[in-house]
């Protein structure tokens, strides 16, 4: 009985399976087109260590946000490391709704000395994530935020 040699059966198979996912993954990249997430995505790496300096900038003050939803009402207390409150910045949220699929930035109005507010619109429903930035005086601070009406 005479046994056969299977090794040349397994290297075509393997150079057949390398050439088939060649052509696999050349159609996918030729068919699916850039699917960059970020459209402003140069801008902001060009922008990266003046974003990074900003940010320094607000660690150093000690900027504090506290969070408060009352009804459809967001408000968020901006204070630095004494306590004291933050005004005369400037605050927007950017709120990433599900239902519409796509992020939405909005302003945010100084009610009082270092309070800001935005109010909610009937239809933001569900869960939210968004992000709050306020900046002052060459201070950026960043948070993330997880809204659930």
């Amino acid at each position: 009985m005479k046994r056969t040699n299977l090794y040349p059966i397994f290297i075509l198979l393997m150079i057949g399976s390398f050439i088939g996912f060649l052509a696999w993954s050349a159609m996918r990249a030729s068919d699916s087109g850039p699917q960059v997430t970020d459209a402003d995505y140069y801008s902001k790496g060009l922008r990266y260590t003046s974003t990074v300096l900003e940010k320094r900038a607000a660690a150093v003050l000690g900027w504090r946000i506290d969070t408060q939803l009352s009804g459809r009402t967001l408000r968020l207390h901006l204070s630095d490391k004494e306590g004291q409150p933050v005004s005369s910045a400037k605050g927007v949220i950017a709120i990433y709704m599900r239902n519409w699929g796509e992020t939405i930035s909005f302003p945010l109005q100084e009610v009082s000395a270092g309070t800001y507010q935005m109010h909610l619109t009937d239809s933001m429903t569900g869960e939210m994530t968004a992000r709050v930035e306020f900046e002052r005086d060459g201070a950026r601070l960043n948070r993330q935020l997880l809204l659930n009406l």
